[in-house]
């Protein structure tokens, strides 16, 4: 009983009801000129909307909306001249709202009641953040990555376009907008906690997006700015420690037994991602008082990603193709080109169905761990240049030997 979904529904209204209330009932003020609503208002108010949603009549729903409604036109009207804004009065209507798709929804209006509520809690935040700190060219930015995500991506087909089967316009505009929003956030990093230490925390979680999106996105602040080589450094090594997590927790699910074996070679990785890390963050010549220029957005530098991955993509299936049946392994190598972690679970995959040995999946893993690393160097002389490869290429280049050595170690191992 305590579980049913109606329960359920009805916490989740609670919550929500309690989480917005509070905040508004902080800054209601008191005495005979306090705001209408508070946090007693909000709970009551999205306890309506579940509790009508439980009759399953859109009616019902949509009368109780009206009613809240016009209460927060007369909370409105009450209370306009001391303040003209009409945060409190959606604030009402919006947690209704989220009561009654609680019904429907408990996650969802769980996590909607969770963003009203810190959006309302960060006012000042927000506030100073668009208004001090954000400048026209920067606002002008933020509607080219809105524009890529969700005006054109939507219009992008879905599928394979070339003879060969690979080029997927869809999956190259989402190529294209990852690395925007990467780019964004090394952007707002930089401004909120200087180039050396906001960049190489932009490049570990940007890695968890995609380790190659996140060296592009990188390498176009280096071309922008070359004082930056060493954070942007930092933060591409940083970023493999995201595929290495990732790695994990794909071969866990997948085939717990492959990552038995390859334990040892992604945890020497990970180790001379975070030296690398550290390195760059302690040699990095950008002081984190400089102020921050530039732009938030480099959308050649994102095209030039797409566009250069999509060739490794294609170079890749025409070798296969040319080769003939090529055989699994081959195919997972190629695959790593594009990305590591489908070529890893798919040589997870084929080993629990036993059409590969673990020993023979474990190789094809580091293989293709092997080859989009070769995509990463790539992709940095391309969008970063000469100087972001060189850099680079040394601690990348341990990482794959360091997987390779330990994958013998792991063989030596076994066989005695």
């Amino acid at each position: 009983m305590l579980t049913s979904p109606d329960v359920i529904s009805l916490v989740v209204a609670l919550g929500v009801g309690l989480l917005i209330g509070v905040d508004r009932e902080r800054r209601k003020g008191e005495g005979p000129t306090r705001a209408a609503a508070g946090v007693r208002t909000f709970v009551v108010v999205a306890l309506c909307g579940a509790i009508t949603a439980l009759f399953d009549s859109l009616l019902l729903i949509a009368v109780g909306a009206g009613l809240v409604g016009l209460l927060a036109i007369a909370s409105y009207l009450r209370t306009r001249e001391r303040d003209p804004g009409l945060t409190t009065e959606f604030a009402l209507i919006v947690t209704y709202l989220i009561g009654a798709l609680a019904h429907r929804s408990a996650q969802l209006a769980a996590g909607l009641g969770s963003l009203i509520a810190l959006l309302l809690a960060s006012r000042h935040f927000l506030h100073e953040f668009v208004r001090r700190r954000l400048s026209d060219r920067e606002v002008f930015d933020g509607l080219l990555p809105a524009g890529a995500a969700l005006v054109i991506l939507p219009l992008m087909p879905n599928r394979a376009v070339d003879p060969l089967a690979v080029v997927n316009p869809y999956v190259v505009w989402k190529l294209t907008v990852i690395v925007l929003l990467i780019n964004a956030f090394g952007y707002i990093a930089q401004r909120a906690l200087g180039p050396g230490r906001g960049l190489p925390i932009a490049g570990f979680f940007g890695g968890f997006v995609s380790s190659s999106a996140t060296i592009a996105a990188l390498g176009a602040r280096v071309r922008e700015r070359p004082v930056l080589l060493r954070a942007c450094h930092a933060g591409a090594a940083l970023s493999n420690v995201a595929t290495v997590v990732q790695m994990v927790l794909v071969l866990g699910v997948v085939n717990p037994a492959l990552l038995r074996r390859l334990w040892l070679p992604l945890l020497l990785m990970a180790i001379v991602a975070v030296a690398a890390g550290v390195i760059g963050v302690w040699k990095a010549r950008a002081p984190d008082s400089e102020v921050i220029t530039g732009r938030a957005f480099q959308p050649r530098q994102a095209l030039a990603f797409s566009v250069t991955v999509t060739t490794l993509l294609m170079l890749a299936a025409a070798l296969e193709r040319g080769m003939g049946a090529p055989g699994a392994l081959l195919g997972i190598a190629l695959g790593g080109f594009a990305d590591t972690h489908s070529a890893a679970a798919s040589a997870a995959t084929l080993a629990v169905k036993g059409s590969l040995t673990e020993a023979a999946a474990t190789v094809a893993t580091v293989v293709a761990l092997s080859t989009n690393t070769l995509t990463k160097l790539i992709v940095a002389a391309v969008t970063g240049g000469r100087d972001y490869v060189a850099s680079l290429a040394p601690s990348l280049a341990l990482m794959v030997a360091v997987v390779w050595v330990g994958v013998a170690l792991t063989f030596w191992a076994g066989a005695t």
